[in-house]
């Protein structure tokens, strides 16, 4: 069974940082494409960053270009969010998805709160 657990989410103030984990299990790692999602209620949920296994490939929203990076652990079997020069409208419930290539995503996590005070 293929499960994706995100965390590191929390309260912070505005400028401050977070590094959020998705740990994914259940399936080969080497050729997935893993993305970052995030939602505030109300509204749709909007692509944040994303990374394709295969090729190295990252992108990125324009609303947290130079502020947030994607990385992988491959020994650990995590992607990690780096979140940087935090803002209150990056405050928004973050998921981390998976699935065999980049805008095809099949598997989501549960979901991790980030709040950014001002």
């Amino acid at each position: 069974e293929v499960q994706l657990q995100a965390s590191g989410g929390g309260l912070v103030q505005a400028g401050g940082s977070l590094r959020l984990s998705c740990a994914i299990s259940g399936f080969t790692f080497d050729d997935y494409a893993i993305g970052w999602f995030r939602q505030v209620p109300g509204k749709e949920r909007e692509g944040v960053s994303c990374i394709s296994r295969t090729d190295g490939y990252t992108d990125y929203a324009d609303s947290v270009k130079g502020r947030f990076s994607i990385s992988t652990n491959d020994a650990k079997n995590t992607v990690y969010l780096q979140m940087d020069s935090l803002k209150p409208e990056d405050t928004a419930v973050y998921y981390c998805a998976s699935g065999v290539s980049l805008g095809t995503y099949t598997y989501w996590g549960q979901g991790t709160v980030v709040t950014v005070s001002s």
